[in-house]
């Protein structure tokens, strides 16, 4: 059996093709800083199930659906 190298196959999702480069390009300095209070306050709203709200929920789908008629 013949194995293909990782990168010898041309597919939808490459890293040759322009565009692409941001995705695979490395993290920003200022992009590793985490907030540790969004992370402590999301969390407590997670345990107290009060994160997922139903506005919340109705915002998402609102841009879902505006995503999807673009």
């Amino acid at each position: 059996m013949y194995r293909h190298g990782p990168t010898c196959l041309a597919g939808p999702v490459t890293v040759a093709r322009p565009g692409w480069g941001e995705a695979f390009a490395e993290p920003r300095a200022d992009a590793l800083e985490i907030r540790a209070d969004l992370v402590a306050r999301v969390r407590r709203e997670i345990a107290a199930g009060t994160y997922d709200t139903p506005e919340k929920l109705a915002l998402a789908l609102d841009r879902l659906l505006a995503n999807l008629e673009d």
